[in-house]
């Protein structure tokens, strides 16, 4: 692994860290209704925090084989779609656009894993706790979306 790579991987994700930022959950959020294994939203930038760190110190690992441009470009996808996410759900208050984007980054993440893979059997299992959190995420943001579908922003 190129440890000077590890940095600008992580500083890629500081955008869609930043879209977390700047589109909060904030009353609209607050005042839906959740399952009740919804985590506390002060749990949300502690896990993003190892999702990164994990994902980036992957990137760097596969970023020094040679015909990684699949994998890697796969991963720019992923941290792209990542990022709307956050603006699509609590900046548009589009549940099932959020539902959507959440699927799609499901699907990227995947193939991000299974890349890897191809390269870097670490590098792929660095990128599982993310792929689990993804599912968990899908899972949430569905059920947010049925409990509370006369307050999407889409359909109201």
């Amino acid at each position: 692994m190129d440890l000077t790579l590890f940095p600008l991987f992580l500083a890629t994700c500081a955008v869609p860290a930043a879209a977390g930022v700047l589109f909060k959950p904030g009353d609209w959020y607050r005042d839906l209704d959740k399952p009740a294994w919804t985590p506390p939203n002060r749990l949300f930038p502690l896990i993003w925090a190892v999702l990164y760190t994990l994902m980036s110190l992957a990137a760097a690992r596969v970023a020094i084989y040679p015909d990684n441009d699949l994998a890697l470009g796969l991963w720019s996808l992923q941290i792209t779609i990542n990022t709307l996410w956050s603006a699509v759900f609590f900046g548009l208050h589009r549940m099932l656009g959020g539902v959507v984007v959440i699927a799609l980054l499901w699907v990227a993440v995947l193939a991000t894993t299974v890349a890897f893979w191809a390269h870097d059997i670490l590098a792929a299992v660095m990128m599982v706790p993310y792929l689990a959190w993804g599912t968990f995420a899908l899972a949430l943001n569905v059920s947010v979306w049925l409990r509370n579908r006369d307050r999407d922003s889409a359909t109201s």
